[in-house]
């Protein structure tokens, strides 16, 4: 079992979403906390917040795209608190409508963001973990859509995608250095992969740099898209607590794979099926009312 009070866990989107409760929950386990988000008054507020409840807390302003400030949030870290135990690659960003009207700049920052951001930590934060031989874990949010390909949804999906299997690579890799005990080594790693939960997901447009923003009008795919999202994030019946919660008794537990809505799996076999097959894909919109809560 993975023991949390005491420890140090960075995490970073933690300004809102997933990321702010990962960081109340943590705190309420009595973790130091290390906090990065690329809206400084958001990861502000929620730093004076869980202060204010008496948890230690340090916010570092951060773009994961930009390896430069992932590797100084580490540094960040570790002058704080001199260790990181526990580690939430977190941060995501979304993009909708027909995967050839994704835009150039559409594609640099969700995959920047979603997959460089999360190799960027995997990188800077595993080294520091192995050389500190005690128990740590790192968890990468990924998606569902990471699992499945919804339709309008082509660079997000890609991008959940790379990082499942950037995860599921980080696993064999860390079993590898660690004579084949991934799971029950000192250091640990677990997949996310929630639906659709009432976050700041679908607002995410207002965090995209000005240098990465279209000059040109969303098309009629992308606006239909846009509010799909803001439909399905609205009719989550999870909270970002309950996925916090999830997550946490996994990380304690060791577990890999965290699917925080089970009725998605039926489409996932289904999808595999597909490939076992050589048959076309499924649409998964197209599947039971749970499908459509693809996150």
């Amino acid at each position: 079992m993975f023991e949390f009070a005491g420890k140090v866990a960075v995490i970073t989107g933690a300004a809102s979403g997933f990321g702010r409760a990962f960081a109340q929950k943590g705190a309420a386990l009595g973790m130091k906390l290390v906090l990065a988000d690329v809206n400084p008054e958001a990861l502000r507020q929620t730093v004076d917040a869980l202060r204010a409840a008496g948890a230690q807390a340090l916010g570092v302003p951060t773009d994961v795209s930009s390896a430069a400030q992932v590797e100084a949030l580490a540094q960040a870290a570790l002058d704080a608190f001199g260790k990181v135990h526990l580690l939430f690659n977190n941060a995501g960003v979304g993009s909708g409508g027909f995967v050839w009207e994704s835009s150039a700049n559409d594609w640099a920052w969700v995959f920047g963001v979603n997959v460089m951001g999360v190799a960027h930590g995997v990188r800077v934060f595993t080294p520091i973990m192995l050389a500190q031989n005690e128990p740590a874990h790192i968890v990468n949010t990924a998606s569902v859509a990471g699992l499945l390909s919804p339709p309008a949804m082509g660079a997000y999906n890609a991008s959940k995608h790379a990082v499942v299997s950037l995860t599921e690579t980080l696993y064999h890799d860390l079993q590898l250095v660690q004579g084949g005990q991934a799971s029950n080594g000192l250091v640990g790693c677990s997949l996310l992969c929630p639906a659709f939960v009432p976050t700041g997901i679908a607002d995410a447009e207002r965090a995209r740099p000005a240098d990465l923003r279209n000059d040109s009008r969303p098309t009629r795919s992308q606006i239909a898209a846009g509010k799909q999202l803001h439909r399905a994030v609205q009719a989550g019946k999870l909270s970002a607590a309950d996925v916090a919660d999830i997550t946490f008794d996994a990380i304690a537990a060791r577990r890999f794979y965290i699917v925080t809505h089970p009725g998605i799996m039926a489409t996932v076999k289904l999808r595999h099926e597909d490939i076992e097959q050589l048959r076309a894909p499924t649409d998964p919109m197209s599947l039971k009312p749970e499908v459509k809560s693809v996150g």
